[in-house]
């Protein structure tokens, strides 16, 4: 209907334009074209409706005339009376101006441009369908013929003025333009075509602007309160920065938990005076909902701001990123993924992490370690501070780095995920992990021999790393107690974690694992094993207490040197890799098939891509508004039915139609019903594949296993085979990520 719509308006405006223009000839060509008024008449008549045929005629005629001017001179009479028009076209309205763009929006630079440049030409005066294809501009001579070169001139001169949509241009020249220069991507290094460095070395220049800092704490207004025991209390700034943090969270269920709100009332009286902390003694008696007010108001005005606030802000970090967000290294501008250091807060950690409710210290410049090259221009500190330290090591990939103070962690500030050193990181990661699947048998068939040694480490070692190759479990860090979350793996699991079945639901030899994996994620499976695995693990568990390590002649060193006795390279997390993207790879050939439509399709790729995510135990809580969605999801489904409804009622009337007239009109009338119908249709199952998939993946999180456990050239081959377009699958993020694999990976691909 737009598209409809935009041919009408086209139509209109071209007679007016028309119109206006054979008016404004006939004021300076009245005594020399007389007897031709009659036809001219004709002419506009025609012009009004659009007639498609004067057009092509009037190209004939525009050459016709345009011999005759160069003949009889009547160019130079035109220029004389120009002049002594101009400053009464000047006071014309928009439409002269519009016949100036020949017909397009007038662009802010065409006011600078003479204004006699478009008077000259009398081609202009002639057709409309002349000025349309050959794009004409201001820039031509009375007595040159048009040329190939004069074209392209001025279709670069259009390039900015025409806005494709409403104005049809029949060659395409001025909008294929326009798309070129928007579309076109600027050249992309294609360094994994180049040759990698050697002896751990990273990059041999390296030079960067530094982080940007968290803005210093703005004071609450005075007409916002803090309250304790029921009485306005005025708090120092530390202490009043570190109860906004606790006010902003009030609604979170965080603030309910005994341990956050523990950790937090330690942490924040270490901010306060002595005598804050003297009458601030009791958490329950403070008062922060008109704290909590406030942010919420800020909140609303936030989202209520003008598109001209909002343009300005985002004005604002565009310019903080094209400062600080680039870096030089070797000679190419590469993104910073994270530049931005972390704001002051409380930590939440996830699951029931122990330190939650704690106060997650300012990062100031003395807190912090540059890392760039000798030769470059060191980033600058703020003024009146210095950096911690500045280094000079290229055989490590961080450009910014720092210890935070919850659980003296190192932070980084790294490049992004489609920089080179981070693409020849992940590209590394799966050739090693295809390295795997040469010697995978005969790591099998070992630990399975193991099973029977006579030494109990021997034993524990190939039990552990059978579920490690079978269960794609982690391998489990050391940790000293109570530092961090009782976050256990293969190796650190405990007595009390599994439970054992000689058999249950009809199969033999059942081990049920319940523990709290990574990000204190429960990880739970009940599933058979192999019967010497069985009679293994009974073995293990003789005389020992509940919280007695399972593998207690185990640990991940011992664990990770057998590894690299095994294959060069390999660790837990290689087995994960191999084991997700082979189960990618087997899953998608069983479950696409090629008659689907392209919908279709991506709900198999969701479904194998579910099956890893199942196996690697990356699970979600259901988003908040996964209900909400759902049934506007339905509602449109039920919609969409109604609308199939009408339109096969509609077709069988049009049938019935054709039926009894027998004529060429219903016949097509019944093919566009038809049409109507099929269209419908594919909506529908577009709509119902897209709620199928959403209900199947509501507690599943298939994101962290496409990005960083399936080899990528697995999904674009598959996308190329199946002729899937590869945006359905990645992003534009993930895109640029993934531009090795998209770039070197054919539909003949095997992992």
């Amino acid at each position: 209907m737009s598209g409809d719509h935009s041919h009408n308006e086209g139509q209109i405006d071209c007679g007016s334009r028309v119109n206006d223009s054979y008016k404004h000839k006939d004021k300076y060509k009245e005594k020399e074209h007389k007897h031709k008024d009659h036809k001219k008449d004709k002419e506009r008549e025609k012009s009004k409706h659009g007639n498609s045929d004067y057009r092509d005629s009037s190209d004939k005629k525009h050459k016709e005339k345009e011999k005759i001017k160069h003949k009889d001179g009547s160019t130079d009479k035109y220029k004389d009376k120009h002049k002594r028009k101009e400053e009464k076209l000047k006071s014309l309205d928009g439409k002269i101006k519009k016949e100036k763009e020949n017909g397009f929006a007038s662009p802010p630079y065409v006011k600078s441009e003479p204004e006699d440049e478009f008077y000259q030409s009398p081609r202009h005066d002639k057709s409309l369908k002349r000025e349309r294809d050959d794009d004409n501009d201001s820039e031509f001579k009375p007595k040159k013929i048009k040329t190939e070169n004069d074209k392209k001139a001025k279709k670069r001169k259009q390039d900015d003025d025409i806005k494709s949509k409403k104005t049809k241009n029949k060659k395409g020249e001025v909008t294929d333009g326009k798309k070129k220069a928007k579309k076109e991507p600027e050249e992309k290094w294609k360094w994994w075509e180049e040759e990698r460095y050697t002896d751990g070395v990273k990059w041999k220049f390296l030079e960067h602007k530094g982080p940007v800092f968290a803005p210093p704490y703005d004071p609450l207004p005075s007409n916002v309160k803090f309250y304790y025991d029921g009485k306005p209390m005025k708090l120092s700034p530390e202490a009043e920065e570190v109860a906004t943090f606790f006010a902003k969270m009030l609604d979170h269920e965080y603030t309910t938990k005994d341990i956050f709100r523990k950790n937090f009332f330690k942490d924040w009286r270490k901010e306060m005076t002595s005598e804050e902390k003297a009458i601030i003694t009791d958490l329950k008696k403070c008062n922060f909902s008109d704290m909590s007010e406030y942010f919420k108001a800020q909140s609303e005005a936030r989202k209520a701001m003008t598109k001209e606030d909002k343009q300005k802000i985002k004005e604002e970090n565009e310019r903080i990123l094209q400062e600080y967000g680039f870096c030089i290294m070797d000679n190419h501008r590469e993104r910073i993924a994270n530049f931005r250091i972390e704001p002051p807060g409380l930590f939440r950690g996830r699951g029931d992490h122990p330190k939650m409710g704690m106060l997650k210290r300012r990062i100031r410049p003395q807190d912090i370690i540059i890392n760039c090259s000798k030769d470059s221009k060191h980033p600058e500190p703020p003024p009146g501070t210095k950096w911690k330290e500045v280094r000079h090591d290229n055989k490590v990939t961080w450009l910014v780095s720092w210890t935070e103070n919850i659980q003296g962690s190192i932070k980084y500030i790294m490049l992004n995920p489609s920089s080179r050193i981070k693409g020849e990181k992940d590209w590394q990661k799966y050739e090693t992990a295809r390295r795997l699947k040469k010697c995978v048998d005969r790591i099998r068939n070992q630990y399975r021999e193991d099973w029977k040694s006579k030494e109990m480490r021997i034993r524990q070692r190939a039990v552990a790393l059978y579920f490690i190759d079978k269960l794609a479990l982690r391998a489990g860090n050391e940790k000293e107690e109570g530092e961090t979350a009782d976050t256990v793996g293969c190796c650190s699991v405990r007595v009390e974690h599994i439970k054992l079945y000689p058999e249950s639901d009809g199969q033999e030899y059942v081990v049920e694992f319940d523990f709290l994996g990574k990000d204190s994620i429960r990880y739970y499976n009940k599933v058979p094993v192999e019967k010497r695995v069985f009679k293994n693990l009974q073995l293990f568990m003789e005389n020992k207490e509940p919280d007695d390590d399972l593998f207690d002649r185990l640990n991940t060193s011992i664990l990770n040197k057998h590894l690299q006795e095994l294959m060069d390279g390999l660790t837990a997390k290689v087995f994960r890799t191999y084991n997700a993207s082979i189960t990618l790879q087997q899953q998608l050939k069983q479950l696409t098939n090629s008659e689907d439509n392209v919908p279709a399709k991506i709900l198999s790729y969701n479904r194998a891509n579910r099956a890893v995510a199942i196996l690697c135990n990356h699970q979600r809580a259901p988003p908040k508004t996964f209900e909400k969605s759902m049934q506007n999801l339905q509602t449109k489904i039920d919609a969409k039915r109604d609308q199939l409804s009408d339109a096969k009622r509609e077709l069988k009337s049009a049938k019935a139609d054709a039926k009894m007239r027998k004529d060429e009109k219903s016949k097509k009338a019944v093919e566009s019903k038809k049409k109507a119908v099929q269209r419908i249709e594919e909506q529908l199952m577009k709509l119902e594949v897209q709620a199928t998939d959403r209900e199947e993946n509501k507690q599943i999180a298939l994101g962290t296993s496409k990005l960083n456990y399936l080899d990528p050239r697995i999904s674009v081959a598959w996308c190329k085979k199946f002729g899937i377009p590869i945006e359905k699958i990645y992003n534009k993020t993930q895109r640029e990520k993934f531009a090795w694999a998209i770039d070197m990976a054919d539909e003949d691909f095997e992992f």
